[in-house]
């Protein structure tokens, strides 16, 4: 090492150790107003972004910590340097403090804090109770339906499965009010012995009461009971030489022992738990999280929390489990593979939140201790994958760079492509892929506006789809309230194209001022082979990788992935224009009244081609109304 570079190392360690001082004084000048009470700290950099939301028993001394920063590990002590201002909120208890520092963290995102990514809710299977005739479905979101819950399942799968299963089982019925009020005949689901046929009386109240029951039972952990019944109904059906009927009962419960036996584990100590096993190599986190509810296992999921390396597994643990719990309700049992910090602090906070009692327990001998560590080896073997598809991805991202002559590996990649035909319905479709794979949160697709896309012009599409991505790139990147997922810059482009869609995408780029952006355009050779691709880029000659190269494949997937977005959403809105009724865009025109007019009319169009006189004519169309259908349909005459 030459003298110069030990020079450029002191001066760094100098500044650093100058703005770690400057951020401790600024952080002592706090403490003569700190109440020694607890509450919620927050700690801002010089832009105002949110470093770290914290929560303390005594803010006053929790603070003062702050002010000594070579007490602090490297990722704390940076924290300190950083922060130029505080935000406190003092609480009336420590519980209340740490709930209020859970929420805050998932709405906050600060860069200091283990943070929970995965914020979707879980589905649900509702049994409506307000209809005379229950209907089972799938939920998600709101419990704003009246009805019974039965959930959290880790998976959609899980829960499609379940009821398909559940509608062999019981028979209840799937459709809407709509369509149950308006059945004359019974539908298919009858016919193939998935619904007992409520919306045409083959099945009278009392009896179809008697599904919701046992379906209800079933849900709730009492299977074995309910299959047991059903095989002596059985027994008796046959003996009675009632075959049909004794083969219905036969077929259904093997329904339900199908759901049993995909449930793996179903635990005899408890009822209603969550598990938690967190495992932690690399400084990377998995935590692998497994529902029972009603003694039955609703399935698992894994999580990979965001945080420094130098953050304990038993940190990490207890910081998701705030998050996690924010917005969902725990059950009244919770266990895990590691203690945590302030275990009954946390137990105490969800107690005070959901009115019951929730134990967090770690235990350490029997059947709960077992399924503990059935989920610890589960976390191990995810993590193990994650790793290994990480490594993976990191190499495919590094052979791009090397590929397209970028500078370093793209941590952001955006893919477009077009679907549409013969102009109509056209879409525009966004892709987005990065270290961690597809980013399918952030997909986006565009409604083809242009009047010059009527002949298929894919150019015009194209310069149409990336002028709006794009412009809006460029005015939102200035604003400090844009919509984060809107203003992330890619690294590169990838057009669904040869040259003359490079052109189109460089020319849509010129024109709202972002032509640093890199695009490169793929297109299959004459023959349209796999593996014949060429590569286009502005200014260069075009040029193909070997047919077994990984990162031809990578790239392959990459605009494989567009297409099938984009063909998707194409086929989604030509449903729904082939669907559509000119009716439903009239102001004033409800259901009840559209059905009157296609009653006496037979159809839309002759809806469309009636006088004033003939529409005041159905009942329920006054002539006011009558006037405002004909000028809607008439308007251009």
């Amino acid at each position: 090492m030459d003298v110069m570079d030990k020079k450029s190392i002191s001066q760094a360690q100098n500044n650093a150790a100058d703005a770690q001082a400057w951020g401790a004084k600024r952080i002592a000048l706090y403490l003569k107003t700190l109440p020694n009470g607890p509450g919620v700290y927050r700690m801002l950099n010089a832009r105002g972004d949110v470093l770290y939301v914290g929560k303390a028993k005594n803010l006053k001394k929790r603070v003062a910590t702050y002010t000594k920063p070579d007490a602090q590990p490297f990722r704390i002590a940076r924290m300190i340097s950083e922060t130029k201002e505080m935000i406190f909120i003092s609480t009336a208890s420590e519980t209340e403090a740490l709930l209020l520092e859970a929420n805050l963290i998932k709405r906050l995102r600060p860069r200091y804090n283990v943070l929970f990514r995965d914020d979707k809710s879980f589905p649900n299977i509702l049994l409506r109770t307000d209809h005379p005739y229950p209907q089972i479905l799938k939920h998600r979101g709101a419990r704003s339906s009246e009805g019974e819950y039965f959930g959290p399942f880790a998976a959609v799968a899980a829960v499609n499965s379940t009821l398909n299963t559940l509608q062999r089982a019981f028979l209840l019925r799937s459709c809407s009010d709509a369509v149950f009020e308006g059945r004359s005949r019974p539908c298919l689901l009858y016919q193939i012995k998935r619904c007992a046929g409520p919306c045409v009386g083959r099945i009278d109240k009392a009896e179809y009461a008697d599904l919701v029951a046992q379906a209800r039972d079933f849900l709730t952990g009492k299977s074995r009971a309910i299959q047991e019944t059903l095989a002596e109904d059985m027994h008796r059906a046959s003996e009675s030489m009632e075959f049909e009927h004794a083969a219905q009962l036969r077929d259904r419960i093997r329904a339900m022992g199908q759901i049993l036996a995909h449930q793996g584990i179903n635990p005899t100590s408890f009822t209603n738990a969550d598990i938690f096993a967190v495992y932690q190599e690399a400084g990377t986190t998995c935590i692998q999280v497994f529902f029972f509810r009603s003694g039955q296992n609703w399935g698992n999921r894994p999580y990979f929390p965001r945080h420094s390396r130098d953050v304990a597994a038993k940190d990490v643990l207890g910081a998701f489990l705030g998050q996690f719990y924010d917005s969902r309700s725990p059950p009244p049992l919770i266990l895990l593979n590691s203690n945590i910090p302030e275990r009954k602090l946390l137990a105490e906070a969800l107690s005070v939140r959901t009115g019951k009692t929730v134990k967090i327990v770690i235990p350490k001998r029997g059947e709960k201790q077992e399924i503990v560590a059935s989920a610890l080896h589960n976390a191990r073997a995810q993590l193990a994958r994650s790793q290994a598809e990480s490594a993976t991805q990191r190499q495919l991202l590094e052979g791009i760079a090397e590929t397209f002559k970028l500078e370093t590996p793209p941590q952001r990649i955006e893919i477009y492509d077009n679907s549409h035909v013969q102009g109509t319905n056209a879409i525009g479709a966004m892709v987005v892929a990065g270290p961690e794979g597809f980013q399918k949160s952030e997909y986006r697709k565009f409604n083809i506006k242009s009047a010059e896309v009527s002949s298929g012009d894919d150019y015009e599409m194209m310069r149409e789809v990336l002028t709006r991505r794009f412009g809006r790139l460029v005015r939102d990147s200035s604003k400090e309230d844009a919509n984060e997922k809107w203003t992330k810059w890619p690294d590169l482009v990838l057009i669904d194209g040869g040259q003359g869609h490079v052109a189109a995408a460089h020319m849509a780029l010129a024109e709202v001022g972002a032509n640093s952006v890199v695009v490169v355009g793929i297109a299959k050779s004459i023959q349209r082979e796999a593996g014949q691709e060429h590569f286009f880029r502005k200014g260069k000659s075009s040029f193909r990788l070997e047919s077994k190269s990984p990162i031809l494949y990578y790239v392959q997937r990459l605009r494989d992935e567009a297409h099938r977005f984009a063909i998707g959403s194409h086929r989604a809105r030509r449903s729904k224009s082939i669907t559509a009724n000119p009716l439903d865009e009239v102001d004033g025109i409800g259901v009840a009244r559209k059905k009157a007019l296609l009653a006496h009319f037979g159809s839309a169009k002759s809806v469309t081609d009636a006088t004033t006189i003939e529409l005041e004519k159905v009942n329920g169309v006054s002539a006011a109304l009558a006037k405002k259908i004909y000028d809607y349909f008439h308007a251009q005459d």
